[in-house]
């Protein structure tokens, strides 16, 4: 069973910065890609904010966090990274990691495809 694990998150003030990493594991652990997400509030839907291909680090961002976050890799690891800068108060939600199946066409873009495995996730808060 794939195993993800984020860490990072916590309480800022607006305009600082914050690095969520996602470690992946798992002897079935062949996704193409790994994507974070965000959902504001309980009941609200989990929303993408960026994602990356392992081949080819293909990225997505979301619009509203275009220029302000960064997903980065490190294959070697399976870690993902998401650099958040600027932070904004409604970027204040629980962010999560997630994976596609292994079973899952391979795409160009790492958005086009459906997350099946998901981490715990990790509470981000930005108060004024």
């Amino acid at each position: 069973q794939v195993l993800l694990e984020e860490s990072g998150g916590g309480l800022v003030q607006a305009g600082s910065s914050l690095r969520l990493s996602c470690a992946a594991s798992g002897p079935t652990f062949h996704s193409y890609a790994m994507g974070w997400f965000r959902q504001a509030a309980p009941g609200k839907e989990r929303e993408i904010v960026a994602a990356i291909t392992w081949s080819s680090g293909t990225t997505y961002y979301a619009d509203d966090v275009k220029g302000r976050f960064a997903i980065s890799k490190v294959n070697a690891n399976h870690t993902v990274y998401l650099q958040m800068n600027n932070l904004k108060l409604e970027d204040t939600a629980v962010y999560y990691c997630g994976a596609p199946g292994f079973w899952r066409p391979i795409r160009d873009r790492p958005e086009d495809t459906i997350y099946d495995d998901w981490g715990q996730g990790t509470q981000v808060t930005v108060s004024s």
